[in-house]
């Protein structure tokens, strides 16, 4: 099993578990027998902070376009829509999480998972790819971060 890998962000780590794949859009992947199963990576939980709030705006057994909005996300930080992090059916979603997000927050990686698609997950980066993906976005993230303080 690969090592995992940590990204700082300032004083505060974000845990790259090293036997998942991930998406560009935060989302960490990880295969379920013939599906993949999604969930917030600890970077974006971190950005968002505390999540207190979910909807899907699809159902399960949908064919979902990569990129295709599927719900949205509400934290203490930020109101965000949620997008599908590859093509194929979605399968399922953690119903757990609508009546009780903060799994999302204490247990990212495991009990905090958003969704299951069935699909190929080819564009799906390996842990260090996301690190290096983080690493190139990192200063203007920071740059978004400090603007939405002084609002």
């Amino acid at each position: 099993m690969p090592d995992d890998l940590v990204f700082l962000m300032g004083k505060f780590e974000a845990l790259i578990p090293g036997r998942l794949r991930y998406a560009r859009n935060h989302m960490w992947a990880e295969p379920i027998g013939d599906r993949w199963r999604f969930g917030l990576t600890s970077y974006a939980v971190r950005l968002l902070q505390d999540v207190y709030f979910l909807d899907w705006t699809v159902d399960p057994g949908s064919i979902v376009r990569p990129r295709q909005e599927i719900g949205r996300i509400e934290s203490s930080k930020a109101e965000s829509d949620l997008y599908a992090p590859m093509g194929g059916t979605l399968v399922e979603f953690n119903r757990r999480l609508l009546e009780d997000p903060s799994a999302i927050n204490l247990d990212t990686y495991g009990s905090g998972w958003l969704f299951e698609i069935h699909g190929d997950a080819a564009e799906t980066l390996d842990p260090q790819e996301y690190w290096n993906h983080l690493d190139a976005g990192w200063e203007q993230t920071q740059r978004l971060i400090k603007g939405q303080l002084n609002e």
